[in-house]
């Protein structure tokens, strides 16, 4: 096996994993802040624009952190830069 298998082989595999632990971090953060987002409207309804409004807020900082991992994983695919160093070599 010459070394730009190797490279292919340890690409996919850190792009699975990436992808892998970086949707159910995200998706357990989501479950948790909207779980208790509708907790703390069900004890103060008069709050519910803020918390709904903060909510929103921190649901897309949360996804952003999928985003992320999604990206890198596409990098690591389709745009690897160790490709280029190996096949040079």
């Amino acid at each position: 096996m010459d070394v730009l298998s190797l490279v292919g082989i340890a690409s996919i595999f850190t792009a699975g994993l990436t992808i892998a632990f970086g949707s159910i971090g995200p998706a357990l953060g989501q479950g948790r802040a909207v779980a208790q987002a509708l907790s703390s409207i069900a004890q103060q309804p008069d709050e519910a624009n803020n918390i709904t409004r903060t909510l929103f807020v921190g649901l897309a900082m949360i996804e952003s952190t999928a985003i992320y991992c999604f990206v890198v994983t596409m990098i690591l695919i389709f745009a690897n830069p160790f490709w280029n160093y190996f096949l040079q070599q």
